[in-house]
């Protein structure tokens, strides 16, 4: 079931609420656009404060009002007051999207001032003009969900950037190792020879018998051919000077990559306990979908109801391409980037694990690129597809049927 805001009626009282790092500001102002409280500044994010604003409000409230409270998204700030519970019964939270507020301004005549009481007037015009995401007491699954999510894509990013420094530190240490082994980081034996022979000199003296040995008492089994290469390696890499103070560097990034690694998995671990709890386990029957992908929209996406049409999440996650046409001409093609990004993100990559899981999207993809289209166009049409089929799934709460989706649908 779809909820939907309120209809704006002649009882509609507004309440605008501007966030900030630690205060907010808040207005108050009726259908027919009269002040009922003056703008507040500076109140601070403390409970006291929240309790104190509302007693003004209900003291100015007419009888039978309907009470539409509005805050503007602000990366993190928000969250505290964008709780349904800590608001009376009855008052109804809505969440406004930065930009709509941009614009409003514009609108107003004011887009270059930007002010507390500015955006408080762009919000209130918002509000009664029934804009905004009506906000639910969703429970602790979809917050839960968001929250590893959130945590787990954040880690991965610290592994990717810490494994590109390592590569450039086990290329002082240890000259010519990729030329042996290309994905050094990506395989066991890489782990193992970055962690205990950054040193090549020692490799080189054990020679590719004991290594293999060496291999085989932690568990690993090495191939001689692939030892061969890498003590040929060993002998013949060049001599750093610098090379024992990037060993340093080396063991305190293996170190780090390590915790990444572990943080990385209780997260995976998390999303896969908290999926069957959400209406977001249905995704997993979709080729190429698994607990991350799924758990990654699920948190990025929040709670489903927000959105009556797929078209609406994806302009969210900004991958509508701008187009601006002027006395016959037409510029577009490119996607504006303007929402969400961790959204537009687990929809690239849903879009990607059609493009490797799934029989019609493969074909769709191959005759993308057999008419020239480029890895980005590709991966937008995927990323469309895969949006679409996320939302029905969700919404119908259905198993992906494939014969329901052929690519002219």
């Amino acid at each position: 079931m779809v909820v939907h805001a309120a209809q704006v009626t002649p009882s509609t009282v507004a309440v605008a609420i501007d966030v900030g790092k630690n205060e907010f500001a808040v207005s108050v102002t009726d259908a027919a656009r009269t002040r009922l409280v003056k703008a507040r500044l500076g109140c601070a994010m403390t409970a006291g404060s929240v309790r104190e604003v509302i007693e003004v409000i209900e003291r100015v409230l007419p009888v039978q009002a309907q009470v539409k409270v509005g805050i503007e998204a602000a990366g993190h700030y928000h969250r505290p007051l964008l709780c349904p519970r800590i608001w009376p019964s009855g008052w109804e939270l809505i969440e406004l999207n930065p930009a709509h507020v941009t614009e409003q301004r514009r609108v107003l005549g004011k887009r270059t001032i930007k002010t507390d009481t500015v955006d408080l007037e762009a919000m209130t015009e918002l509000l009664l003009a029934g804009r905004g995401w009506p906000v639910r007491d969703q429970g602790m699954v979809l917050t839960e969900l968001t929250a590893w999510s959130v945590h787990r894509s954040g880690r991965v990013q610290l592994r990717t950037a810490t494994k590109n420094q390592l590569l450039g530190q086990l290329d002082r240490t240890f000259p010519g190792l990729t030329r042996a082994l290309p994905d050094v980081l990506g395989t066991k034996v890489g782990r193992l020879v970055a962690a205990e022979f950054a040193d090549p000199a020692r490799l080189a003296a054990l020679g590719a018998s004991r290594f293999v040995r060496f291999g085989a008492i932690r568990g690993l089994h090495i191939r001689t051919a692939l030892a061969q290469r890498l003590v040929a390696a060993a002998k013949d890499a060049l001599a750093m000077p610098d090379a024992a103070v990037a060993r340093a560097v080396l063991a305190a990034d293996l170190a780090l990559l390590a915790d990444l690694d572990a943080q990385i998995d209780v997260a995976t671990t998390e999303l896969a306990r908290l999926l069957p709890d959400s209406p977001f386990q249905t995704l997993t029957s979709v080729p190429g979908w698994a607990v991350v992908r799924a758990g990654n929209y699920g948190g990025a996406l929040g709670d489903p109801v927000r959105f009556t049409h797929a078209r609406q999440v994806y302009r969210t996650a900004g991958l509508n391409p701008i187009q601006y046409e002027s006395a016959g001409k037409r510029r577009d093609s490119v996607i504006s980037r303007e929402g969400s990004v961790p959204l537009r993100r687990a929809l690239i990559d849903l879009g990607m694990g059609l493009w490797l899981g799934d029989e019609a999207a493969k074909a769709h993809a191959a005759a993308l690129r057999a008419r020239g289209k480029n890895g980005g166009i590709i991966a937008c049409a995927m990323a469309h597809r895969a949006n679409r089929i996320a939302f029905a799934l969700v919404r119908d709460q259905a198993i992906y049927d494939p014969t329901r989706w052929p690519m002219h649908h």
